[in-house]
């Protein structure tokens, strides 16, 4: 795929959290939308300011996603706002994020084509945490 005889650069965030089969197809879809696939992981400090709290800590959740085929760069997301800077800095021609994201990042439009990807149904870290991690208001077997 190019643009013009440019490689098509396709940008993503997430947290990537208990990597799981849903991490692996989002990335696989992402990868198929052009030839070079660039990801932003959110740091653990940035997460604690979301109210998120990582099980597993940003170095280790972003080297793995650095050493799965097809994930070409792996950066640090430190906060929303850089977004626009990073589709600019690393010439990126798609901003793309999982389907629950829909409408909240149009605004970057303004820098290339954004586009929403449907989510692997019935699994999420956050779900799988719920499964692992006792709420204090559930009694604990």
């Amino acid at each position: 795929m190019t643009i013009a005889d440019k490689p098509v650069t396709v940008l993503t965030y997430g947290t990537f959290d208990l990597f799981h089969i849903g991490h692996l197809r989002l990335i696989q879809r992402l990868r198929a939308l052009g030839d070079r696939l660039v990801v932003g992981i959110s740091t653990d400090e940035f997460n604690a300011r979301k109210g998120k709290q990582s099980i597993i800590p940003y170095a280790d959740r972003a080297a793995i996603v650095a050493a799965i085929r097809g994930v070409d760069e792996v950066f640090p997301e430190h906060d929303w706002s850089q977004k626009a800077d990073d589709i600019q800095r690393f010439g990126a021609d798609i901003f793309a994020m999982g389907d629950d994201w829909a409408g909240k990042f149009d605004d970057l439009a303004q820098y290339c084509s954004v586009v929403y990807l449907e989510r692997t149904a019935g699994i999420s870290s956050t779900k799988i945490k719920g499964q692992l991690i006792p709420r204090s208001d559930k009694p604990v077997a």
